[in-house]
């Protein structure tokens, strides 16, 4: 259960840069693809081969691993007119356009965590190559075709002296297909693309990389990471190791109506610039991509108030009636922005005060210039992480102060009236 939790989020890691806004083949940004958890195979010098995850895990005597290694594997799509490829050809109203797709692969294996901690434990695996062929018409063929792969998972633990029963889980993933490359291109399509693990130890319990407690900060530090990054998800018993560096328990937003693909993403920008393609554009996007047709299809029939729900969002404050701070009181109860206070030529002055702005002393905001004279009620006298103060006003006849949008200045910018 703790895998598939996990499987949402090792989506978006297993697509992210895949096909890049404007999701056109034409486009200059999708000339050069696949930049995240590529292995390569070893005849291609230029890029990795493999990746390794070290992470620290709680075992128990009869623990069992259960190891997911995700990735894509080139499809090459050709469109042949009368045997010549060609980059596009119209049958009817539908284009079709020559072009690299991806086919998901997993392989899974389970381990016993006793035979981890005996040595070296070598898992191999094969991805068939295939071909398949389309006819949308008698002119024309579209030719989709994959190259099989080689690999191996390479998994071992070894216990860490002391009391606390943990041990350091070492996992390699390396790309053995025996291919000859003399190009990129060439190369990826013998490649392991976003390549990823999911590992789910039962029973048992990983140690956070990001936040690991003290006991175990030494060992994270000795463990080695090439290429990947593991994070804790879904909870402490599941981690993905992940070619994109994440924070722990990592989820996808409940705002998002879809993935876009592109930067782990900016839902709204994304989908209002797609909006905003032509209908040429977008005939292209759909010719490019299945899925960028998806998207392309998704964001025209977007109701208005689901493209309402990708405007941000504030999480963390509590949804209550009657009076609430708009700070959180329980991070820091030695301040209350409500009632501290400064004082400015031996005036106090804290929220309601009135004040002159004097800006300028020390700042060279020419926005801040124009407000020179200009009268001012306080809101909150505010400390920052660095132990700064500052005074957050609202401008007379500017905005109303339960906006909540203040103009903040030092003390020494502020005259008490």
């Amino acid at each position: 259960m703790s895998l598939e939790q996990a499987r949402a989020v090792a989506d978006a890691v297993l697509y992210e840069g895949y096909l890049l806004y404007p999701y056109r083949a034409s486009a200059v940004k999708n000339q050069l693809r696949w930049q995240f958890g590529v292995l390569m195979p070893a005849s291609y010098a230029d890029e990795p081969s493999s990746c390794v995850t070290q992470l620290l895990v709680e075992p128990s005597l009869h623990s069992c691993l259960h190891l997911r290694l995700r990735f894509l594997q080139v499809q090459a799509r050709s469109v042949l007119v009368d045997g010549v490829e060609v980059p596009s050809a119209m049958v009817g109203d539908t284009e079709w356009t020559s072009w690299d797709e991806a086919v998901e692969q997993e392989v899974d294996a389970v381990l016993r965590f006793a035979d981890l901690l005996a040595g070296d434990n070598t898992v191999p695996f094969t991805v068939d190559g295939g071909s398949l062929e389309e006819r949308p018409s008698p002119q024309v063929r579209v030719v989709r075709r994959r190259w099989p792969l080689s690999g191996e998972l390479r998994v071992r633990a070894d216990a860490l002296p002391g009391p606390y029963g943990a041990s350091r889980l070492s996992v390699t993933v390396a790309n053995v297909s025996g291919a000859e490359c003399s190009g990129r291109d060439e190369a990826l399509r013998h490649a392991l693309i976003a390549a990823h693990t999911v590992m789910s130890v039962s029973p048992g319990r990983f140690v956070s990389m990001v936040d690991p407690p003290e006991w175990a900060r030494r060992a994270v530090e000795e463990c080695r990471c090439e290429r990947t990054w593991p994070v804790l998800v879904g909870d402490a018993g599941t981690v993905l190791s992940s070619p994109i560096i994440l924070y722990d328990y990592p989820s996808i937003a409940q705002e998002s109506a879809g993935e876009l693909f592109d930067g782990l993403e900016i839902d709204e920008i994304l989908t209002l610039r797609t909006m905003a393609l032509t209908d040429e554009e977008k005939r292209e996007a759909r010719a490019t991509d299945p899925r960028a047709a998806r998207i392309v299809d998704r964001v025209d029939a977007m109701p208005p108030e689901l493209l309402d729900r990708l405007h941000g969002t504030i999480r963390y404050l509590r949804s209550v009636t009657g009076e609430q701070p708009w700070w959180d009181p329980g991070a820091d109860t030695t301040v209350d922005p409500d009632t501290d206070s400064v004082i400015v030529d031996g005036v106090r002055v804290a929220r309601g005060s009135r004040v002159r702005l004097r800006p300028g002393q020390r700042r060279a905001d020419a926005q801040d210039m124009f407000l020179q004279g200009r009268e001012a009620t306080v809101q909150a006298v505010l400390h920052d992480v660095d132990g700064e103060l500052h005074v957050a006003v609202t401008i007379d006849g500017d905005l109303d102060p339960d906006y909540g949008r203040f103009r903040y200045f030092s003390a020494e910018e502020v005259q008490p009236l």
